[in-house]
């Protein structure tokens, strides 16, 4: 079962991905995750993409696809896979779709876990994080005991800068430009499968086993 997610930031696809692996048994793929091991190791491919790295750059997209192949041809992806965070555009997909098929493989499903704009803007809007320890807290889903003050250390609560409303729109905005059009590819490859994700974890798990159970 080789599973690709979708889904703008804030709709909650790397929790949905990490509860499919777990059930399924098949490991969660992310590239933040198969760049940090090939640099731990030190492999080749690992040395490459921290040359980038290390220059603030994007690692380039020919080099990230060799790495996700790479990581595709290890014994745990035997019998598949939840790649969450690639492809991101079009061109990704399409070199990702014919590398698959050099080997003769395929994906098998692109879930999409669709949640509209303003249900983000208010999910991530939401969120506090204390600066002395780290926890994190949502004034409507977790909030604290104490408004502004953290459960765990008695700290500072705040809002991140990445969860300020202009930040969160712009990413989604970006997020539209590049990733939307991603929908139609793999509607076109007749493989999307889409979750309403405003309904509660729990639920959106649910539909989607029943997607895969099919």
């Amino acid at each position: 079962m080789k599973i690709v997610m979708l889904g703008a930031p804030g709709a909650g696809k790397g929790t949905q991905a990490k509860m499919i692996a777990a059930r399924y048994e098949i490991p969660h793929i992310s590239t933040g995750d198969i760049f940090r091991a090939n640099i731990k190791e030190g492999t080749e491919l690992g040395k490459k993409a921290k040359a980038f790295m290390d220059q603030g750059l994007l690692v380039p997209d020919e080099l990230t696809l060799e790495l996700i192949m790479d990581r595709f041809a290890k014994d745990d992806c035997a019998n598949g896979y939840v790649l969450d965070g690639f492809p991101r555009t079009i061109a990704q997909a399409e070199a990702l779709t014919a590398s698959l098929r050099k080997n003769g493989d395929a994906l098998d499903y692109a879930i999409d876990v669709d949640v509209p704009d303003e249900d983000i803007v208010k999910r991530m809007g939401g969120r506090r994080a204390c600066l002395a320890c780290g926890g994190t807290f949502h004034i409507l889903f977790n909030p604290p005991k104490k408004e502004g003050v953290c459960d765990l250390c008695g700290g500072e609560l705040s809002i991140r800068k990445d969860d300020e409303p202009e930040t969160v729109q712009k990413r989604l905005n970006v997020y539209h430009a590049q990733t939307q059009p991603l929908i139609d590819y793999y509607t076109e490859e007749g493989i999307l499968k889409s979750v309403d994700g405003t309904q509660e974890v729990g639920k959106v798990f649910e539909d989607i086993v029943e997607i895969l159970n099919g």
